[in-house]
C-alpha cells in the first residue's frame, strides 16, 4: 500500500460546506479564464468508446481500461475513457471547427489501476481541450506559446483565489521555466525521474518538461506517453512546487499532436504497429483529421493545489483504502 504525506499540524482552512461552495470558485474562475485565453467552446463528451475504434487513451500502454458489454447492441463491448485525448480530433472535424479554433469539455474517466496516494484516485476529472493549428504551427514555438497562456491562466486563478480566501498566499513564480527530457538528465543523471522532476521544480517554482515519450541518452525514456496521440518532440507536462506537501504536482500533460509521420515514427518506436489498423489512427496516417494541439488539466489537481488541501479526497469524492480512511480522520484531513 502507498502511504499517504501528513503535514505536520496541517488543518483544513475550510469546512466541508466551505470547500464546495470554493471547488466552484475555482473551477469557475479558472475555466473563464482559459476559454477567453484559447478561444474554446464547450461541448459535449462520451464518457465510453468503443475498443475497436482506438479513440481511447493508453496512456502508459498497462493500464487496463474498465470494460462493460452493451446487452441491446448485440453484445458489444464499450470502454470507460481514459482521457479524450483522440476523440477531440474528430469533434473539431465534426462539428466544423476552425484553425485557431478550439474545444473543451469536463472529461470523467476511472483509471482502475493508479496508485491511491495523496494526489492520485481512481476517479479523474479534467478539462480536456483541444485546439485547430496549421502545418506551418506545428513547432516549438507554438507549443511555449500555448504553455505560457495557460499559465498565465494559473496565475489569475492563484491571485485571484487569495483575494477570495486571506489564508491563500501567492507562490507561483512569475514565469515558467521550459526544459526538456533530455536537459533535465543531463543535470541529475544519478537521479530517478520522479527525483529530477523534484529538484528541478523546487529550484524554479513552475516547469514545462518537454518532450516525453521518448528514450534518453540513457536508453530509457523519462515518462511511458502513448505513441499515437503526442508528437514526443513537442510536447509536455506543466509541473509546479507544492509546498504543502513538498512535492513536484503535475496540473497538466499536453502537446502537439501526431501527424502521419510522427505517428509511423512513434508506432514504430513502441513496436505497436498494429495500431495502424484502428480507425483513429488510419484517420491520422491517411490526412483525414485536422492538425492539432491539446491537452488535460487536472480539475481536483487544480482545486486542491489553489486551495491548499493534503489530500485530492479533500475536493472529489472517490474510493479510498480503509488505511487510508484511519490516517486521514485521525489527522485533520476532511476526505469528501
Amino acid at each position: 500500500m502507498v502511504e499517504i504525506i501528513v503535514p505536520q499540524e496541517y488543518a483544513s482552512a475550510l469546512s466541508l460546506h466551505e470547500t464546495q461552495a470554493a471547488i466552484k470558485t475555482v473551477k469557475d474562475f479558472f475555466q473563464q479564464e482559459l476559454v477567453k485565453r484559447l478561444n474554446l467552446l464547450r461541448v459535449t463528451a462520451p464518457l465510453f468508446v468503443r475498443p475497436e475504434t482506438g479513440l481511447n487513451d493508453n496512456l502508459n500502454g498497462v493500464e487496463r481500461p474498465v470494460e462493460f458489454e452493451i446487452r441491446n447492441a448485440d453484445h458489444a463491448y464499450a470502454q470507460i475513457v481514459h482521457s479524450l485525448a483522440k476523440w477531440k480530433r474528430y469533434a473539431l472535424k465534426k462539428y466544423g471547427f476552425k484553425p485557431g479554433e478550439g474545444l473543451y469539455t469536463d472529461m470523467n474517466a476511472i483509471r482502475r489501476d493508479e496508485e491511491l496516494d495523496n494526489i492520485h484516485s481512481i476517479y479523474v476529472d479534467q478539462w480536456d481541450w483541444e485546439r485547430i493549428i496549421t502545418r506551418q504551427d506545428r513547432n516549438i514555438d507554438t507549443l511555449k506559446g500555448t504553455v505560457k497562456q495557460i499559465y498565465k491562466t494559473l496565475k489569475h486563478t492563484e491571485k485571484y483565489m487569495s483575494i477570495q480566501y486571506d489564508y491563500i498566499t501567492e507562490f507561483l513564480p512569475e514565469d515558467i521555466f521550459f526544459i526538456t527530457s533530455q536537459e533535465l538528465f543531463d543535470r541529475y543523471p544519478d537521479l530517478s525521474p520522479k527525483e529530477r522532476e523534484y529538484q528541478i521544480v523546487k529550484e524554479k517554482g513552475a516547469v514545462f518538461l518537454m518532450q516525453i515519450g521518448d528514450k534518453l541518452s540513457s536508453g530509457k525514456p523519462h515518462d511511458g506517453r502513448a505513441p499515437d496521440y503526442d508528437d514526443w518532440r513537442l510536447n509536455g507536462d506543466i509541473i509546479v512546487y507544492y509546498p504543502v506537501l513538498d512535492i513536484a504536482l503535475e496540473l497538466s500533460s499536453m502537446g502537439i499532436r501526431v501527424d502521419a509521420k510522427s505517428l509511423k515514427e512513434q508506432l514504430d518506436k513502441s513496436s505497436c504497429q498494429e495500431r495502424a489498423d484502428l480507425d483513429f489512427q488510419k484517420a491520422v496516417l491517411n490526412d483525414r483529421l485536422p492538425l492539432t494541439i491539446g491537452g488535460g488539466i487536472g480539475q481536483s489537481r487544480i482545486c486542491m493545489f489553489f486551495l491548499r488541501k493534503a489530500h485530492i479526497g479533500e475536493v472529489q469524492c472517490s474510493v479510498w483504502p480503509k488505511e487510508t480512511l484511519k490516517v486521514a480522520n485521525s489527522c485533520g484531513i476532511q476526505l469528501l
